[in-house]
């Protein structure tokens, strides 16, 4: 298929240290399928970071970027002007902050650049202000530590969704549902179907899917009545329901729900619901700096020290040991940095500050 007048899109993809190469690679792989079904150069695409070199992903591959965003910022002036620019973000995004990148995204906005954000790039467009009273999808690893500091923002349960332009992913796979719903919206359903037989996709997914598999497939859970108390157990965390109340949503005795916790989950209601609302805080600790008293309340604990017995019990620390252990690990990777590239420091110190674990 050959479009005699091809709309013409400038992509600009900005990488965070640590993003997650499945994400990016879908977004490119979906507009080079789309040049190769349209028969034209109709997208094009380059790569940028806070500094010039090359950029690490989670999984430890580097990609080397065309330009920094200093050059970007002067494009926004000339011809290269892009139609859109893609923040790819990944693992400790919350480590990552650039105000020399906030203020280039909050210019793209101004100058009617639509943005997008992949995997927990949303954290990216929220940091620069562009997500306040906006809706956004972000991976679902992300949400808890995403929601306890962007307040002006809200979540959806989607893998990706659309509002005034600004286009945010939950990432992997559903990167490549997110740019084929661009690319419809620049072409038509016959476009994305030549692009969809290329790439082997028997179906589009919409904005509203959810992310996650269903819990009944998650852990192999078959009775209704196990999924439906755990669905309620997910929606109230910080304030656990009792297990009276828990019967009188399925119509069971309390005997008849340990019976079936027991037989489906291997333990009690009750044990089953602490392992919720401790997972739960261990995504807060690592994602974001909120003091652990706190975490410990938006997790249903009466006390800190409650908390922390459950959380060793469980994880073989303290909540104090984990976040000394993610700060060690970034003092390692910051001091492998200047190890390997001493001139570095001058760069990040003119592009990037960034906040503490």
């Amino acid at each position: 298929m050959t479009i005699v007048s091809p709309v013409q899109r400038q992509i600009v993809f900005y990488l965070v240290p640590d993003f997650t190469l499945l994400a990016f690679s879908s977004a490119i792989e979906a507009l080079r399928l789309a040049n190769s079904v349209l028969g034209v150069e109709a997208y094009t695409w380059r790569v940028t970071s806070a500094v010039e070199g090359k950029v690490r992903a989670s999984c430890g591959v580097s990609v080397e970027v065309d330009n920094a965003i200093a050059m970007e910022r002067q494009h926004l002036n000339s011809w290269q002007r892009p139609s859109m620019v893609v923040v790819c973000a990944g693992k400790n995004v919350a480590e990552h902050s650039d105000r020399a990148a906030s203020a280039w995204l909050r210019e793209c906005r101004n100058r009617g650049v639509a943005l997008a954000a992949l995997c927990s790039g949303a954290h990216v467009l929220a940091t620069a202000g562009l997500l306040d009273d906006k809706e956004c999808a972000i991976h679902w690893e992300h949400m808890p530590g995403f929601v306890e500091r962007f307040v002006d923002a809200s979540v959806t349960a989607g893998i990706y969704h659309v509002d005034s332009n600004i286009y945010t992913c939950a990432g992997g796979a559903a990167t490549f549902d997110m740019m084929l719903h661009i690319i419809e919206r620049d072409y038509d359903a016959r476009v994305v179907s030549g692009i969809c037989e290329l790439a082997l996709v028997d179906r589009v997914r919409e904005p509203g899917d959810r992310q996650r598999l269903p819990f009944s497939r998650r852990v192999s859970v078959q009775d209704p009545k196990v999924v439906a108390l755990v669905a309620k157990m997910e929606q109230n965390l910080t304030e656990p329901l009792e297990t009276d109340d828990l019967t009188a949503i399925v119509g069971l005795s309390r005997r008849q729900i340990e019976r079936l916790f027991r037989s489906e989950l291997g333990c009690s209601p009750a044990r089953y619901y602490l392992k919720l609302r401790l997972e739960r805080a261990h995504l807060l600790l690592v994602q974001t700096t909120i003091p652990v008293i706190e975490i410990a309340i938006a997790c249903g604990f009466a006390s800190g020290s409650h908390f922390s017995k459950c959380y060793r019990e469980t994880y073989g620390c303290t909540p104090l040991e984990t976040r000394g252990q993610l700060t060690n690990r970034e003092r390692s990777r910051s001091v492998s940095a200047r190890t390997l590239d001493p001139g570095r420091d001058a760069q990040l110190d003119s592009f990037a500050h960034r906040l503490s674990a």
